[in-house]
């Protein structure tokens, strides 16, 4: 082999190893922005997984076809990818915001699959073309695969790691097709000899990459205007993290948080479900000394907590760093918490909440299980039985639990099937529900390690602005439609505990939310 060929073969190897790096980190982005907007991480998952493969598949097939002009058809294959890839994330941020409900799922399902296919067509081509220039067919295969495999091992790791959590999900998309397109311009320079479209393609090089920077300085500040008209108030703060994105939006005095498009709270009535939240556990621990928030990280749990002088340690455990200083930075948290996670009093924790527990012995008089919805794979763990176990070895024998488990009224099976889960743990529990105006009918379960009964409870003398005892006591009463009784299609629903082995929480919320 020539020194000409040998740098040539290089080349290719070092072009199929960066283009499976862009490949991978499309198909991981992909299934994100489909979770973010479209929900049920699981299900966008492995969607997002299948279409890939099946298009990469329908491009392995194609490139049977393509025995000439190689290098040529590569380059028009990275221009394609580095235009489609590149502004994916854009369109389906302005379609979702725009098109109707729908559209925004079919763009990104025929999205994944052309760039699956796109990326189909890219290694046989460069296997063929390592083969031309005299390297052993069986040696061409094993490296350019080697490269390919490596690469989408860095590719997953640069997304997790770096790209989400530093630039979000659409100047992610214009970075990497801008590697794309370099490996596409690196490669037209490299055999210009043998390409006869040379000024055309470089050409076409230049367009899409003056495209692709503009997208890069200018494709987040556009997104977020079609982003804006997913939220009802102005937003004033986002933030893409390494577990989540948070937006803060106010209007007119009214704060709301949310995250991954979820509302987390409105400062015109979180006070109500705080209160519920916290102050009839602390009546049933008696005069606890310590207290356990697991989640809770804007802040408001911790706030309620503090009116306790008795209580004198609070473990706040957020998963989310970024989330526990903002609640400790921001303007708009601080003055809702009233200052609760700077207070010497409360220690966070960052952590997942499930680990801590498993890696922790430490009782605790209160337990406030603070956590987002079941709405996602990682979210479910936290409302099964192996969870809800720990949180009872956690709790002194006096102590208490409270858990927010979404609405009875929208959710009603969800409801009943967290209460099921935490009484399959050895808790006994009691029902409470709210109306809490931003988020509608709000359901909590209570629990303890022994039995206990809502009417016999007294709340302590602190400045609450809407519970009292008399109330408290009539929190437990649930109207027909949405008491444990569930019937479906005439006949009653056996509801059964949520586990690890068996997660059917995640579908029966989605189901249950679908419409609302």
């Amino acid at each position: 082999m020539s020194e000409m060929s040998l740098k040539q073969s290089k080349r290719i190897y070092w072009a199929s190893g960066i283009v499976s790096i862009c490949g991978i980190i499309f198909e991981v982005l992909f299934g994100a922005l489909g979770s973010y907007i479209l929900g049920d991480g699981v299900t966008q998952y492995t969607l997002t997984i299948s279409l890939f493969l099946t298009g990469m598949g329908i491009g392995a097939f194609i490139s049977e076809k393509v025995m000439k002009q190689l290098i040529s058809t590569f380059i028009w294959i990275e221009f394609l990818v580095a235009v489609i890839g590149g502004f994916s994330s854009f369109l389906m941020f302005g379609i979702t915001a725009y098109l109707s409900s729908g559209t925004d799922a079919f763009f990104l399902y025929f999205v994944i699959i052309v760039i699956g296919l796109l990326t189909g067509l890219e290694l046989p081509l460069l296997i063929r073309k390592a083969n031309e220039i005299g390297v052993a067919i069986n040696k061409s295969t094993a490296r350019v695969l080697f490269s390919d495999y490596a690469g989408g091992l860095i590719g997953g790791l640069l997304f997790a790691f770096w790209l989400r959590p530093e630039f979000g999900l659409v100047k992610t998309a214009f970075l990497v097709a801008l590697v794309n397109l370099s490996v596409a311009v690196w490669m037209l320079f490299s055999f210009r000899k043998e390409i006869r479209a040379f000024k055309r393609m470089a050409g076409f090089g230049t367009i899409i990459g003056l495209l692709l920077f503009a997208g890069v300085l200018f494709g987040d500040e556009t997104a977020f205007m079609f982003e804006q008209k997913l939220y009802r108030d102005p937003i004033i703060f986002e933030k893409s993290t390494k577990y989540q994105k948070i937006i803060i939006t106010k209007e007119q005095g009214d704060t709301r948080l949310y995250l991954d498009g979820n509302l987390q709270f409105s400062s015109s009535d979180e006070y109500r479900y705080h209160e519920i939240l916290v102050h009839p556990t602390v009546a049933l621990a008696g005069h606890p000394t310590n207290a356990l928030i697991l989640g809770g990280g804007d802040g408001m749990a911790a706030r309620e907590l503090l009116k306790y002088p008795y209580i004198k340690n609070i473990r706040l455990v957020d998963l989310d760093p970024q989330m526990t200083h903002l609640a400790q930075t921001s303007p708009e948290l601080v003055k809702l918490n009233k200052k609760s996670m700077t207070n010497s009093r409360v220690h966070i924790t960052n952590q997942d909440a499930f680990e801590y527990l498993k890696h922790h012995s430490k009782q605790y008089d209160v337990i406030l299980v603070d956590l987002p919805d079941p709405n996602n794979e990682s979210l479910n763990k936290v409302y099964t039985e192996e969870f809800y176990t720990q949180v009872k070895q956690h709790l002194t024998p006096s102590g208490a639990v409270m858990i927010q488990a979404t609405s009875p009224t929208f959710a009603t099976k969800v409801y009943w099937t967290i209460n099921k889960t935490v009484e399959a743990a050895g808790l006994y529990t009691q029902n409470l529900h709210a109306d809490i105006p931003s988020f509608g009918d709000w359901g909590y379960v209570m629990a303890a390690r022994h039995s206990f009964d809502i009417d016999n409870i007294k709340l302590r003398k602190v400045d609450m602005r809407y519970l009292s005892t008399s109330l408290l006591h009539s929190l437990d009463q649930f109207g027909k439609d949405e008491d444990g009784v569930i019937y479906e299609k005439g006949k009653r629903v056996k509801l059964v505990p949520n586990t690890l082995i068996h997660p059917n929480l995640i579908e029966m919320y989605e189901k249950a939310w679908l419409y609302y």
